[in-house]
């Protein structure tokens, strides 16, 4: 079973539930990963990126380009 998240609904449900099975469920987790290797996950497009990118930087926190 896959473990709750906290990554927002509007990324999608097939991007959450993707980025879950690699073990991302909490923002902090995403400090200083690339956009390019979350693209390269199943389910995660630019829209999803743009959604986290914009969360990421409300917490303080960024992707790598």
């Amino acid at each position: 079973m896959i473990e709750e998240t906290e990554l927002p609904a509007s990324m999608g449900k097939v991007a959450r539930r993707e980025l879950a099975l690699q073990g991302f469920t909490r923002f902090d987790q995403f400090d200083g990963v690339s956009e390019s290797a979350l693209l390269a996950i199943h389910g995660v497009g630019p829209k999803a990126i743009r959604i986290l990118r914009e969360h990421l930087e409300s917490h303080g926190s960024a992707l790598r380009p």
